[in-house]
């Protein structure tokens, strides 16, 4: 499994993400990886209102190339091996972000 992570300086970047019910929830990029051809988001939202913690929202994320200022495009990641083989890469990446900080 290939995982090429984009390294955020500034972890004040974020983006809002629009549920089903139409709450808005502000999230922060963690970080952006590669598995294989494919590009894919790691969020953290900021739910104050909410007993969940430590939560990380995964999405399929894509730009365009020919246009810089164009906004990217997320997407649900609705194969259950797909999002497990995301979940796995974001684990290896948080062990390496945490070897590197020792």
């Amino acid at each position: 499994m290939e995982n090429n992570a984009e390294e955020f300086d500034d972890r004040d970047m974020t983006v809002d993400i629009t549920l089903e019910d139409g709450t808005v929830v502000n999230c922060a990029i963690e970080t952006i990886f590669s598995i294989g051809d494919k590009d894919y988001i790691a969020l953290l939202p900021d739910l104050k209102d909410s007993d969940e913690e430590d939560v990380v929202w995964f999405y399929g994320y894509s730009e365009n190339p020919d246009d810089v200022n164009e906004e990217p495009v997320l997407r649900y990641i609705e194969d259950d091996d797909e999002y497990e083989d995301v979940c796995d890469a974001y684990d290896e990446w948080l062990d390496n972000a945490d070897f590197d900080e020792m």
